[in-house]
């Protein structure tokens, strides 16, 4: 009888061999228990760059974390207030303030644990994890006066001192607001050859910033028509806090009585064809103001302020406010307005209005309310008010005031030479500082002016303006702490800090 053999071919010896050292392998592990240390898989601001609207970061773990020693060994340097919470194995991280511009931030976690290590008798601490991110540069915009800058849109970066002159010569700018991403400035200008205050027209200008991280940011400068004024003169604007809507106040050039307002796209369509404005069919109104929701704009109307939609029929006010003919300004999230209302003696009252039908009176001033801003740190309203010290030559004087909403306590912070009327102030995003200018009228002239000369919005000739910064601290009770401004190295007025 012939034997038969089973001949073992060398790939099969080749796949034994590693069915075996694999089972060895897993053997080993099992008997080793779970030991593989945890880490931080995701932190969703590593490397970016953020601004004020960014207000919470994440860190996803590899496995389930023990709370209390994340919460005790998390560090972010410098230091930042802020609020954990849980979901899962994501640990999130709202901030209280927002992050202070022109710093560089480090997250820091080491020696923490799993959820499991102790109950397991195991000592497993996880991966040292370093994270890093900044914030945005602090930069601002003003018009320039001196003759190199005259009537020019220029931006200064004050976390790197560096100046950028954005628009040609050829325009003089009459006013300008930032895009939310800080990338384009949306603004009204004159030909510098002309000498019709009311023949502006809408562009907008790229800054030369990015606002994504890793992407690289068009050229500073480049410039693109908006809005002409061949039929409508463009007087006030307005950019939805978006960046999506622009609200126009407009005039016909050959019929006075057809004025009111009209809004347009800010972008251009897909096609790259320039946006057609709509008139919002509604009475015609005063100031006005697009609220944070960039859903409806706010329009002084007849004795109060009416709230009209931009999305749908704008002829039936959503909200009508009576005794209030001006809103200063909204609340980031739209919950909180500072609304002035006018008396029949001459003087102003300030109003906080919220959403729940809360009124409450701030302040009664004899001058005037220039401006208003919430501050986004903290319960604090700034304002920019004024008070009548000579009724005979109606001289005002101006003064910035904090009032904190939560206790209704004044404090001034600054008063102003008086004859200053024309003072513009601008709250910085992350709170910590406020712009404002001081400008200097020409003496009475005979003379005409040429057409590329600079007024305020009275219409008052400008010979110069000095800018201000005025730093900012939390108002505590008791806090007596005297704060000075202190004047920039820039010639200009109408500053505006970007986002």
């Amino acid at each position: 009888m012939a034997k038969s053999h089973i001949l073992i071919q060398p790939l099969d010896r080749i796949a034994i061999a590693l069915m075996l050292l694999l089972s060895l392998l897993i053997g080993f592990v099992i008997w080793q228990g779970d030991a593989v240390k945890p880490i931080v898989r995701t932190f969703t601001w590593q490397n970016q760059q953020i601004g004020a609207e960014d207000i919470s970061f994440s860190l996803t773990f590899s496995r389930p974390m023990d709370i209390k020693s994340v919460e005790d060994k998390l560090k972010i340097d410098p230091p930042l207030a802020g609020k954990i919470s849980w979901a899962g194995r994501r640990l999130v991280y709202t901030l209280v303030t927002p992050a202070p511009y022109g710093t560089n931030y480090k997250v820091l976690l080491e020696g923490s644990r799993d959820k499991f290590s102790e109950t397991e008798g195991k000592n497993r601490v996880m991966e040292p994890f370093t994270g890093s991110f900044s914030t945005r540069n602090r930069a601002l915009l003003y018009i320039g006066v001196n003759q190199e800058e005259q009537g020019k849109l220029v931006l200064y970066n004050l976390t790197q001192e560096q100046k950028k002159v954005l628009t040609p010569k050829d325009l003089i700018i009459m006013d300008f607001e930032p895009f939310p991403d800080g990338e384009k400035i949306l603004f009204s200008a004159r030909s510098s050859k002309s000498l019709d205050l009311l023949s502006a027209q809408l562009y907008t200008v790229t800054t030369g910033i990015s606002s994504k991280t890793g992407e690289q940011a068009q050229p500073a400068g480049k410039i693109d028509l908006i809005l002409d004024n061949k039929d409508y003169q463009n007087l006030k604007f307005d950019l939805s806090p978006d960046g999506q809507t622009i609200v126009v106040q407009r005039g016909k050039r050959d019929n006075p009585g057809d004025f009111g307002l009209w809004h347009l796209p800010a972008n251009q369509n897909s096609s790259g064809e320039k946006n057609i404005p709509k008139r919002l069919e509604s009475q015609p109104g005063g100031d006005f103001l697009i609220t944070p929701d960039s859903k409806a704009v706010a329009v002084a109307q007849g004795q109060g302020t009416a709230i009209l939609s931009l999305l749908g029929d704008a002829s039936k006010p959503l909200d009508f406010l009576p005794q209030f003919g001006l809103v200063q300004a909204f609340s980031k999230d739209g919950s909180q307005a500072a609304m002035v209302k006018f008396n029949s003696d001459y003087t102003r009252d300030l109003f906080l209005v919220t959403n729940q039908g809360v009124q409450k009176q701030l302040l009664k001033t004899t001058g005037s309310i220039l401006g208003c801003n919430f501050d986004t740190a903290s319960p604090t309203l700034y304002c920019l008010t004024t008070q009548l010290v000579s009724k005979e030559q109606y001289i005002e004087q101006p003064y910035l005031v904090a009032i904190n909403l939560k206790t209704e306590q004044q404090k001034p912070l600054l008063m102003l030479p008086p004859a200053q009327r024309n003072v513009q102030m601008s709250l910085a995003p992350d709170g910590l500082g406020i712009l404002f200018d001081q400008v200097v009228p020409l003496p009475d002239i005979s003379t005409p002016l040429p057409a590329n000369s600079l007024k305020t919005d009275d219409g008052e000739p400008i010979a110069t303006s000095s800018l201000w910064l005025m730093p900012l601290l939390p108002i505590t009770e008791g806090d007596n702490i005297e704060i000075k401004p202190e004047q920039l190295p820039l010639v200009g007025f109408h500053p505006h800090w970007l986002p």
